[in-house]
């Protein structure tokens, strides 16, 4: 109705035809033109407007020296360095550039200029920033001779993981330790229910997560998606922890979750790899991986963190309750010897690239494993579909005949996780229908059987592990067939289409 002509097709163009209103309103009424603080005002003007999230930076073509940023909901970082600054969605981008940073809080605005910095209230006036520094964690974001981000990745999982371990487990008590949980040994012993939420991957080792739990410390877990969790309103009593998964500590929708439930009243804890994120700051308590930066759009390192921390978590609550010492103890030998199993297990590397060549031109993929596998082949369908655009659906084995099997044909793989375990039998068995229809079979296994060599197209061995441990072994054989076949196919592996490393929008 102000004869303003929009050009974009985006709404956040919205935004920039307020500002530029409130300014014109403000001056006008000066009856001079604007200055700086002017366009400060107009900010706070329009701001107060607006109503949901948002995470903006504002130029003014008139003041090419000056940047607002704002934020609500949406995170903001802002680096600070000399006669320069920055602004990002998350710490990572700023790694190499500076390492003064600045986390803005909800209705908070940075004033940038090349040699200053303001912080604002949206509302009020000035405030004094909390100035952080870079963590040690985030240096290196180098490609170190790899082709791609996400191969360096997947190859720095042996040391991610590790460091993951690093100081928590505790051979003289037979158990994990953690510094920032937040709760006492007593108040940990009355837990009767955990929630574990995220989106994308960290839901995938949420489910693992699951599995742990259960398995071996007998507490009843539920698994919601974050975008979910946070627009239901499920029974929850003052004996559960909702535990967010996250590798950015940004995601939208697991912030908002864990906002929810703080808000209705129950402990919440954050598994994510960032220090000082929105998520490690909005929980009451919670545990870093360690992995270090991950550039690469499709997590690899984080999610095999995340698995390790989950179980060494599994460990803890297992040992407050039944989990006897001994037990405890096979558990940490296993954890000890993941960072050289995985090692081992990049050996896998040349196999996985020949059988890429095979089937780089499918157009259907399906994945199949079942219990601790089943999880492993969701993860696996997921990243073939981020970085190479193929179809692909990932199942409990036996679910297939309940609908997949149809789509079993001589041009659509199926990738099997079949290691040695409770449930190998089962698991060969749902093989042969596949191949008995005619259907490619890759078989991901940790020995070696005859009959699986006869019924598979093509094999790949990892190292043999525990039932409880093989989703972190078979994550690196999945991971490396997504990458050779986005490859193949001319994919840019570290930015695939329309994804984003960090989902800080709804």
């Amino acid at each position: 109705s102000k004869g303003y002509a929009f050009r974009s097709q985006t709404d956040s163009e919205v935004v920039a035809h307020l500002i530029a209103d409130c300014l014109k309103t403000h001056t006008a009424e000066l009856e001079r033109a604007p200055n700086v603080q002017d366009c400060i005002a107009a900010v706070q003007n329009a701001l107060a407007q607006l109503r949901g999230t948002y995470g903006l930076v504002i130029l003014f073509r008139d003041f090419q020296d000056l940047l607002i940023a704002a934020r609500c909901g949406s995170p903001l970082v802002v680096g600070i360095g000399k006669n320069e600054q920055f602004v990002a969605s998350d710490s990572s981008p700023l790694v190499g550039f500076t390492e003064r940073i600045i986390y803005l809080a909800d209705h908070q605005l940075a004033v940038l200029r090349p040699d200053s910095i303001q912080v604002l209230h949206r509302d009020q006036g000035r405030i004094q920033p909390n100035v952080q520094t870079l963590s040690s964690d985030s240096v290196d974001v180098s490609l170190e001779g790899y082709a791609h981000y996400m191969l360096k990745e997947i190859y720095e999982q042996p040391q991610s993981v590790h460091n993951a371990l690093r100081g928590r487990l505790d051979r003289d008590n037979a158990t994990a330790k953690f510094g920032g949980l937040n709760l006492t040994p007593q108040q940990l012993r009355g837990v009767q229910r955990i929630i574990l939420t995220g989106c994308g991957t960290s839901w995938h080792s949420a489910l693992v997560g699951e599995y742990l739990v259960e398995e071996l410390a007998r507490i009843p877990v539920e698994v919601e998606y974050a975008s979910e969790l946070r627009y239901r309103n499920p029974p929850v009593d003052h004996d559960t922890i909702v535990f967010g998964i996250t590798q950015s500590g940004e995601t939208a929708d697991t912030l908002a979750a864990l906002r929810e439930m703080k808000r209705k009243g129950h402990h919440t804890m954050a598994i994510c790899n960032v220090i000082g994120s929105s998520i490690a700051q909005e929980a009451d308590g919670g545990i870093y991986l360690h992995a270090g930066p991950e550039i690469g759009v499709a997590s690899t390192k984080a999610f095999t963190s995340q698995l390790s921390v989950l179980a060494m978590l599994a460990l803890y609550f297992g040992r407050l309750r039944h989990l006897s010492f001994e037990a405890g103890l096979r558990i940490i030998d296993q954890l000890e010897q993941l960072p050289s199993m995985l090692e081992e297990t990049l050996a896998c590397h040349a196999a996985v690239k020949k059988i890429a060549t095979r089937y780089a031109d499918a157009t259907n993929f399906l994945y199949l494993g079942r219990n601790y596998n089943f999880p492993s082949a969701l993860e696996g369908a997921l990243k073939l579909k981020e970085i190479s655009y193929i179809h692909a659906e990932g199942y409990p084995a036996a679910e297939m005949k309940h609908g997949p099997i149809a789509l079993v044909d001589a041009d659509t793989p199926s990738v099997f996780i079949v290691p040695q375990g409770t449930v190998y039998d089962k698991v060969l068995s749902n093989l042969q229908e596949v191949k008995a229809r005619g259907g490619p079979v890759i078989a991901i296994v940790d020995h070696v059987d005859p009959q699986v060599t006869k019924l598979a197209d093509a094999v790949i061995t990892i190292p043999k592990v525990e039932d409880f441990l093989q989703p972190i072994i078979a994550a690196i054989p999945l991971q490396l067939l997504a990458y050779e076949i986005a490859l193949l196919r001319g994919c840019d592996v570290d930015k695939p289409r329309n994804l984003a490393k960090s989902v800080t929008v709804e």
